[in-house]
């Protein structure tokens, strides 16, 4: 069991806690107003496309009961698309179908679901079992994202992701999230998936986490996480930094896939981000949001702000994979 870290050290290490996060940086530099434009998946993808931040094709748009007998009809000769809620968070009510069996359709685990479940989960879309708050929901039906092989290869059963958080228009750390057995697919750290501390100077891994203790190989791939190198690194960062000017938000989590065939997309932004981050990366956020802060003279485009995150932050990331930041987890969320 690891100790309890003391608030002093948290502090020297430079870690950013919930309620810091929460007062510091959400509450003062995200605009409420603006929540609505990343809360719902649809609302999203309008206002990123304007600024040429691509996303999954959208195939189809429920939104009310009578329309879910058309899907049958949408999805008639396709092997593979994702069902999401509009205003779901966490991963929570998406449904991802790779392909076909006869009359039913697989899962990216295999297994096997009617066209009947199918259309009892877009009802419950749309009666807000996924929704924040309960609320009434759309049902968003995307093409499916098809993970390029370099990345693919080092997830299980699922397409692999990369959170980076940009304040202020400044990307300032980075992850790739893995699906494990544990996380039954998905890239969520909470429920097993694999964390990667990403190099913000070029997009090379640096730590590994999984349940926020450090590992070197995947637990089903037994790839070695710390050899993993992300290509286009440098576009993925400017498509972050893009949807600053997108939303307006100053403190936000972009959640992009590199798709086989349309190359980057994005996934969704979070106003919200979660704080493991900074255990995947064996770093602190504080530090680098700081530097931001003290910025005399701002950055006016995405280029200058990733070009300032790639040789500054950057330049702070070194590898040192078996780091024991998994010890601050009780303390992040304080």
């Amino acid at each position: 069991m690891f100790d309890w870290i003391r608030p002093r050290e948290l502090t020297q290490l430079g870690m950013l806690s919930m309620n810091k996060r929460n007062i510091d940086y959400i509450a003062r530099y995200n605009d409420r107003q603006a929540y609505p434009l990343v809360d719902n998946k649809l609302k999203t993808k309008q206002v990123v496309d304007e600024y040429d931040v691509p996303s999954p094709k959208l195939l189809q748009v429920v939104r009310e009961q009578h329309e879910i007998s058309h899907f049958r009809e949408q999805v008639a000769n396709l092997n593979g698309f994702a069902i999401k809620p509009a205003k779901g968070s966490g991963g929570k009510g998406i449904l991802v179908i790779t392909g076909r069996d006869g009359d039913d359709f697989v899962k990216p685990s295999g297994s096997k679901v009617s066209l009947a479940e199918i259309e009892r989960h877009l009802s419950n879309i749309l009666a807000g079992l996924y929704s924040l708050g309960g609320s009434p929901d759309d049902a968003v039906i995307e093409a499916l994202v098809r993970s390029e092989p370099m990345l693919a290869r080092y997830s299980y059963q699922g397409v692999p992701d990369i959170r980076i958080v940009v304040f202020k228009g400044y990307p300032v750390m980075a992850m790739l999230r893995l699906a494990t057995r544990a996380s039954d697919g998905k890239a969520n750290l909470h429920q097993g998936a694999v964390g990667v501390g990403l190099n913000l100077a070029n997009g090379h891994a640096l730590n590994a986490v999984q349940f926020d203790r450090p590992i070197e190989q995947h637990p089903e791939t037994g790839l070695t996480l710390t050899d993993i190198r992300i290509d286009n690194w440098h576009y993925l960062l400017n498509m972050a930094s893009r949807c600053y000017e997108a939303t307006g938000l100053g403190y936000m989590g972009v959640d992009l896939v590199v798709d086989a065939e349309e190359g980057p997309l994005l996934l969704e932004l979070n106003a919200r981000p979660g704080l493991a981050i900074q255990i995947a990366n064996g770093q602190g956020l504080l530090p680098r949001l700081k530097a931001v802060e003290a910025l005399k003279r701002p950055h006016l485009t995405p280029e200058e702000r990733v070009h300032w995150a790639m040789t500054c932050a950057g330049a702070e990331d070194i590898p040192e994979p078996h780091r024991s930041i998994p010890a601050l987890e009780p303390a992040l969320q304080a």
